[in-house]
């Protein structure tokens, strides 16, 4: 028996012309919420951007997230976000924000009651000197007193009338 001939062969092997190896750069995102730990997350993707940013918004929406790069066939664990202790540590700072914007908001108001004290004490005190100086104005304003039959002046000072 001969050998066939090539061309008589019916099945020919095709070269291939891109490499078959596995891709060694791709990133996989895992989330699962505790509400539904049945029905994971994942999505796969080779920008670690992106894979970033997914894990972020998973994290933030309250799931537990591993970020996961391929070695070959297997998976490697490169991150870990933990979304509920994240979503309790927002909730905190919320509540300490809200503190502290109600004590700015008292001392605010404090400080304005008592710039408030603070101007009419002042305007009080500036009426008073005023009334003062008007009354010392009209007193120097006053024509020397007349001698009376006594000889004696009416008295404009603290010493009185002299004996």
């Amino acid at each position: 028996m001969s050998p066939t001939p090539k061309s008589a062969r019916s099945f020919h092997r095709k070269n291939r012309g891109g490499d078959q190896t596995r891709n060694g750069k791709l990133y996989r995102v895992e989330a699962v919420w505790p509400d539904r730990p049945d029905r994971p997350a994942i999505r796969i993707t080779p920008d670690r951007a992106k894979a970033r940013r997914l894990a972020e918004e998973f994290a933030d929406q309250g799931a537990y997230v591993e970020v996961q790069r391929s070695r070959g066939f297997q998976w490697r664990t490169v991150e870990t976000l933990d979304g509920p202790a994240r979503l309790d540590a927002a909730a905190a700072d919320r509540r300490q924000q809200r503190a502290a914007q109600a004590e700015a908001e008292r001392t605010a108001r404090l400080d304005a009651e008592i710039a408030a004290q603070a101007a009419h004490h002042d305007r009080a005190r500036t009426e008073a000197t005023t009334a003062e100086h008007e009354q010392l104005a009209r007193l120097m304003a006053r024509p020397p007193v007349m001698r009376d039959a006594t000889g004696r002046v009416t008295a404009r000072h603290t010493a009185g009338a002299r004996p």
